[in-house]
């Protein structure tokens, strides 16, 4: 919106200042003399005329020093204008465009299928850990600590690692049970 509202502030300004330079530059460069009445005007060049015809001197016109600047920011306004009308009519003609924002899609699209919790924490676990994960989630997400050393076909270090590392990232609960653990998949997680 801000892109619009500078082509129609510059569209203004310079058509507002391009009036007032032709107003301006009227007055100023139409000089004085020819302000007079056109019979002043045909007898001064009558007489100027015969003037250097006899050997008297012709009036020339006063050149005024103000006119080429008054070209200069006439064609310097009208390139303004023409800048801003054509900014305008390119924001009306694609308005697309002028309200292009990001777009965050947080609905699936329908070619996409929706991805479980369960799947996309799987995604992002080490073979060993899916493992750990995959022995719970086939006995309803319960399971002592000792029986998936033994399912996944890993050692008592190893499983222990595995499932403390997993507890701290909030995948599974643990809970004393005698000389072992019981481990719970956390609720957000069961499928």
């Amino acid at each position: 919106m801000r892109r619009i509202t500078l082509f129609l502030i510059l569209t203004i300004v310079s058509l507002v200042s391009l009036v007032a330079v032709v107003a301006v530059g009227y007055f100023t460069l139409v000089s004085p003399s020819s302000h007079q009445s056109n019979w002043g005007n045909m007898w001064d060049n009558m007489w100027g005329g015969m003037g250097g015809m006899m050997g008297g001197a012709t009036q020339t016109p006063a050149q005024n020093t103000a006119a080429p600047y008054f070209g200069v920011i006439f064609v310097v306004l009208v390139g303004i204008a023409i800048v801003g009308v054509g900014g305008l009519v390119y924001f009306i003609a694609f308005p697309e465009i002028k309200t292009a924002q990001p777009v965050l899609n947080n609905a699936p699209a329908q070619s996409e299928v929706a991805v479980s919790p369960y799947a996309s924490v799987l995604k992002t676990l080490t073979n060993d850990e899916r493992k750990v994960v995959e022995v719970l989630s086939a006995h309803e997400g319960k399971y002592l600590q000792k029986y998936i050393r033994k399912d996944a076909g890993l050692s008592r270090l190893q499983t222990h690692r595995i499932v403390a590392r997993l507890a701290e990232r909030g995948i599974v609960a643990l809970e004393k049970t005698g000389n072992t653990n019981t481990v719970f998949l956390e609720n957000w997680l069961k499928r």
